[in-house]
């Protein structure tokens, strides 16, 4: 992850939106091209839903949720009884995690985490595969992470889509961060990048609201 990147989270429009989002203005990424995603914080921010629980049943072992947000997996996985963690580069997030009772630091995946190779099961929901704009790096990264024959979850792009974008956040038409490397990915490139970064495609599945899930398998 870029400084800009981890700056980015951090700008006070985002961390506000996580804090009280019933207050928050509409917030984007947007590159220079007219290229947008909508930032759904108002989800982010409620319990987890109908989609998230199909994730949720997925999950075995340890759970460590990367870029956790407000912390809705964190906080339905511990209360399954779970022993989950999120990790997030934005302090506003770890502390609303906290806040719902679960366990979260504010690291980069990239950073040195702890139990390193011992966990379960690993998360990129919401589009977290974009984190660092490359792929390929952060499935990587993450099969350092999770234990031999450990399971990622991954909610991908609902087209076929393979993109790298330079990005701003936008609340409104208005940028409000730096420019930053971001990735979107749909179910089969993700599987070609998985296939290239140590990992087997598994299932795939969609959920409400027409949200796509992926799960890989650790190869040895």
């Amino acid at each position: 992850m870029t400084a800009h990147e981890y700056l980015a989270w951090n700008t006070g429009s985002y961390a506000r939106a996580i804090h009280t989002p019933e207050r928050a203005p509409s917030l984007s990424l947007c590159d220079a091209e007219g290229w947008s995603l909508t930032l759904d914080v108002d989800r982010w921010c409620a319990r987890a839903d109908d989609a998230d629980r199909t994730v949720l049943r997925r999950c075995t072992g340890r759970v460590l949720d990367v870029g956790c947000g407000a912390g809705r997996m964190v906080e339905a996985l511990a209360g399954h009884g779970h022993h989950v963690l999120g990790i997030d580069v934005c302090p506003a997030a770890v502390i609303t995690t906290a806040c719902r009772g679960g366990s979260a630091v504010s690291r980069s995946v990239f950073d040195p985490l702890p139990d390193e190779g011992r966990w379960g099961t690993a998360l990129l929901i919401d589009g977290n595969i974009g984190i660092g704009g490359e792929p390929r790096r952060l499935l990587h990264r993450i099969r350092e992470l999770v234990a031999p024959e450990g399971l990622l979850l991954v909610e991908t792009a609902a087209r076929e889509v393979d993109e790298r974008r330079r990005v701003r956040i936008h609340s409104g038409h208005r940028p409000v961060s730096a420019v930053f490397p971001w990735a979107v990915v749909g179910a089969s490139a993700l599987g070609r990048h998985a296939e290239a970064s140590g990992w087997s495609e598994a299932e795939r599945w969609s959920g409400a609201r027409g949200r796509h899930f992926v799960a890989l398998r650790a190869r040895r």
